[in-house]
């Protein structure tokens, strides 16, 4: 056990030299720092002594290395359009993109678990069919789009809810929350919603395939001739079992949707780490862009490496591999 632990924290960290690797190239050869930072009309002599100032005129490997040091002590550089230190940037952006992120995995479970149950139960009912149906337009919408019609019914014409914005905050320890007021968990709807559905998709759809060949099994089989209530051998046998890839999914997803709720965030001017991101490309920030690089290498790299250690406790056969 402590073997395959050792090998998965090994390849974990290697991973991680090559996001940095990936970052650095990204921060050395896209734009350059001094141009971006030197004040309009600055002579050359000033320029070179930023550039000897930020150690751009060392060796490529010196500068790798440094940058590498850097960031093991938590330095993401310095933001060239907000002056301030990138990692401190991210963790003000990080509890709106978390609440988001949240909020949107809870939906997706909580609608595609027993959407998916009913689909299995009956899979070829008109239920069924039209439950599919509507999740895979769903599906098949761009995030964008969904986002759009979402604000056009909801925000503009009904005005239920807000368009942008995450509503009045609430410090809790230094962490910026919306949870505890009324406009700040009107504001999150939309987005969460426009953010959970290809989630919900995949859940939903996952569970109705799992579950069709769980209550197909011979066990499931046994139970209803012995007798057993249908809301136990669905709910205790067949739906217990028929959950374990959902649960791996859904961490694996948790990951995705903070990577890739740069869409959403900008739809809805979300005021997150992906809407920071979309902000830096115009910018263009590349520190911003570096930063954030690492942040979701580190978060999928961290989410495989967990998920691939609870898969030996839960099957003791990957313990002899």
């Amino acid at each position: 056990m402590i073997k395959i632990v050792s090998m998965r924290l090994f390849q974990a960290i290697l991973v991680m030299v090559a996001v940095t690797a990936v970052a650095f190239i990204m921060f050395r050869f896209v734009g350059d720092p001094v141009a971006m930072m030197v004040r309009e009309g600055a002579s050359q002599a000033e320029k070179d002594a930023l550039r000897a100032a930020l150690g751009l005129d060392n060796p490529m490997l010196i500068q790798f290395v440094e940058f590498f040091g850097r960031v093991l002590h938590g330095d993401l550089g310095t933001s060239f359009r907000y002056q301030q230190p990138v990692a401190e940037l991210l963790m003000n952006r990080l509890p709106a993109t978390l609440e988001l992120v949240l909020v949107a995995t809870v939906m997706s479970l909580a609608l595609g678990i027993p959407l998916g149950v009913v689909c299995a139960l009956k899979p070829t009912g008109f239920l069924s069919r039209i439950i599919q149906s509507a999740t895979l337009v769903g599906i098949s919408m761009p995030t964008f789009v969904t986002g759009l019609l979402l604000i056009l019914i909801f925000a503009v014409n009904l005005r239920w809810l807000p368009s942008s914005g995450r509503g009045e905050l609430v410090n809790l320890g230094g962490w910026q929350t919306g949870f505890l007021t009324v406009s700040g968990l009107k504001s999150l709807i939309l987005p969460s919603i426009t953010l959970a559905l290809f989630q919900l998709t995949l859940i939903m759809r996952l569970v109705r395939s799992e579950m069709i060949d769980v209550l197909s099994s011979d066990y499931i089989r046994f139970a209803f001739a012995r007798g057993l209530p249908r809301s136990h051998i669905y709910g205790r046998l067949a739906l217990r079992n028929a959950l374990m890839p959902v649960v791996t999914v859904t961490g694996l997803q948790i990951g995705q949707l903070i990577a890739f709720a740069i869409v959403t965030e900008t739809v809805f001017q979300w005021p997150g780490m992906g809407l920071l991101f979309t902000n830096a490309v115009g910018y263009p920030d590349v520190p911003v862009l570096a930063a954030y690089l690492l942040f979701v290498g580190f978060l999928f790299v961290m989410i495989n490496m967990v998920v691939d250690i609870l898969y030996t406790f839960i099957d003791p056969r990957l313990r002899t591999k």
